[in-house]
């Protein structure tokens, strides 16, 4: 299930942030994103609401093989919001390292992927899967498209992905 390769770019803003489409060097990898991913412990979804207003919480989650995969009651604001409108904004604590993902909720049922995210989970917050999903859900973003930078070196490391299919 992992992700393929993401094409890389600049993202787009306006010309004010000083940011050259052009400009390839300085670009960050896919791997410092998945090395940050995999080592956070908090993560903040952001999701809309049924009136059009953002939602944002912030939750515990696990990177694994090209997706993060988080917890929620089912009963929860997010997973109404996400069970109506899959669109989830993703972003770490950091304003220094900055990382955010885009793309589509998925809520997973399948026990194979249950099992192998369960196994990730675990030994980060030491519990189970399964204390998570006992009210809830376990819900997925593969991400569409990403952006991340630097802080001290912006616009330089000003980077977007964006994922086939």
């Amino acid at each position: 299930m992992t992700q393929p390769s993401p094409n890389i770019s600049r993202p787009q803003m306006p010309a004010s942030y000083g940011i050259d489409p052009a400009k390839r060097d300085h670009l960050l990898t896919w791997s410092w994103v998945e090395e940050r991913m995999t080592a956070a412990r908090n993560y903040w979804v952001i999701s809309v609401t049924p009136e059009g207003r953002p939602h944002a919480a912030p939750v515990w989650g696990v990177w694994y093989e090209g997706a993060l995969y988080f917890g929620s009651d089912l009963e929860a604001r997010k997973a109404r919001n996400l069970a109506a409108n899959p669109a989830l904004t993703v972003h770490l604590e950091s304003g220094d390292e900055v990382v955010i993902l885009e793309g589509e909720a998925e809520f997973i049922r399948d026990r194979a992927a249950l099992d192998a995210a369960g196994a990730a989970y675990a030994p980060k917050y030491q519990m189970q899967v399964a204390d998570v999903l006992a009210a809830g859900a376990l819900i997925r973003l593969k991400p569409r498209r990403a952006m991340a930078w630097l802080e001290k070196d912006f616009p330089n490391t000003a980077t977007r992905w964006t994922f086939e299919g």
